[in-house]
């Protein structure tokens, strides 16, 4: 079946971390299938290293750090699609390769709720990679494993060779119980022919309804909105005591002060959301715009100044539902304004509070005994709350650099490219449980020539 004329065929790439993502995505660059195909990346953490790990990253690699696609950067997401299609002459099909800790259910909803994204592309499917060996450390206790598979087209059972026969038919029945219209292939250093996993004609929406009846209905940075006629003058966010020691809100001008105004005003406060909060405490003024605000309530409930220059309709958009904080708008005779229209948003789906990343960076050579040492006792002692670890290296007495990917106890590295003009540096991640930022930086640190 072949893609809607004109529109360009889109696969996100998902699976959980250390499943092998990174492995198929270089073998679907290197491959010669005949497609010109244009990736974005979303990786889990302050240091992104994925862009080099990926062969032939120079062109058309787009990075998202910090945060997880189907939350926080889902604005960089629809404009990077966005920024693609001015060059949509360029490639002919793009690859999202989703973090480890995504849930693919709003990415691929994306294309449903978005009307210039669904007008311009298709999504072509939803490929999810299983590491055979560490899955079940995750099945019970990651929501984002079982979506994972639950919203798979095509599920790759990967790293067969560090699993029995009989281990792999129980894995593939489960995943068959979770799953049933997905096509199971077993794999081993993902490999796996194209035409497995590309064209594959469309993902199936009535079967994702089946799986969530909610699928259609957005997941928001925000859970809550107020549309309000202001006139000149200045007015306060109260906002007291509540279940965060922060809350992000934007507050900007719309057409008008009903629901449909706010309607109108969603997508673009979505983007806000991907921006880099403007952090301000009690007593600093807010004013309308395209911009982030942070409130700190760190010292405890506080009044924010709001700086409306001109009269019109405002919506203002909330991370957390005011009746959470107790929060309100008050005008400068101290009165609290009602709004005249309100919507509440389905909120982000929740990770792990307990799985963090620890990015390192910086120059200088490594001792590679002393690394090889540093990293053992690491493996040996903290493996297990190791989910997944990668990255760059520059090793001395070595002109090439040294790539590795590492998941629990299991480590892997090889030397790369010549380093030639590239100046000589060390980047990698690590991604886990109860991670010691400080210990993992000063234990690195020691290694250096």
């Amino acid at each position: 079946m072949s893609t809607a004329l004109g529109k360009i065929p889109v696969t996100v790439l998902t699976g959980f971390l250390g499943s092998g993502k990174t492995t198929l995505l270089n073998r679907i660059l290197s491959e010669n299938h005949g497609k010109r195909i244009a990736v974005i990346e979303n990786e889990f953490g302050e240091v992104g290293v994925d862009n080099e790990l990926v062969i032939g990253a120079e062109e058309e690699i787009f990075e998202m750090n910090n945060g997880c696609i189907c939350c926080t950067v889902r604005g960089d997401l629809i404009r990077i699609l966005g920024n693609l299609m001015k060059r949509r002459d360029k490639f002919d099909h793009i690859m999202i390769e989703t973090t480890g800790l995504a849930d693919p259910g709003p990415v691929a909803q994306t294309f449903f709720m978005d009307d210039d994204l669904q007008s311009a592309m298709s999504l072509d499917g939803i490929v999810t990679l299983i590491d055979a060996k560490h899955v079940l450390e995750h099945f019970d206790d990651s929501e984002e494993v079982r979506e994972q598979i639950a919203f798979a087209d095509v599920i790759l059972l990967n790293k067969t060779d560090l699993a029995t026969e009989s281990q792999l038919d129980d894995l593939e029945a489960r995943i068959h119980a979770m799953n049933a219209a997905a096509r199971i292939y077993r794999t081993r250093d993902a490999a796996i022919a194209m035409d497995k996993i590309l064209g594959l004609g469309g993902f199936d929406l009535d079967r994702a309804l089946r799986i969530d009846p909610k699928f259609l209905e957005p997941e928001y940075p925000f859970e809550w909105s107020g549309a309000y006629e202001l006139e000149p003058g200045e007015y306060a966010f109260v906002v007291g005591a509540g279940p965060d020691p922060a809350m992000n809100a934007c507050l900007r001008r719309i057409e008008t002060a009903d629901d449909p105004g706010m309607r109108d005003a969603v997508e673009t406060a979505v983007r806000i959301y991907s921006e880099p909060e403007t952090k301000i405490g009690p007593g600093e003024a807010v004013t309308p715009g395209s911009l982030l605000f942070q409130l700190d309530l760190a010292g405890g409930p506080g009044r924010f100044r709001a700086l409306i220059a001109e009269r019109g309709a405002y919506a203002l958009f909330t991370e957390h539902h005011p009746d959470e904080f107790s929060a309100y708008l008050e005008n400068a005779a101290g009165q609290p304004v009602q709004p005249l229209a309100t919507r509440e948003y389905k909120p982000d789906h929740e990770h792990d509070d307990e799985v963090s990343s620890v990015g390192i960076t910086t120059p200088g050579d490594l001792d590679l005994e002393k690394f090889q040492r540093w990293l053992r006792e690491l493996l040996a002692t903290k493996g297990a709350d190791i989910f997944r670890m990668k990255g760059v290296l520059s090793f001395r007495n070595s002109n090439r650099r040294y790539v590795f990917q590492g998941v629990h106890m299991l480590f892997d590295g090889r030397e790369d490219r010549l380093w030639e003009a590239e100046p000589r540096h060390n980047s990698l991640i690590f991604i886990g449980r109860n991670l010691d930022r400080e210990e993992l930086n000063a234990g690195f640190n020691a290694c250096l020539a």
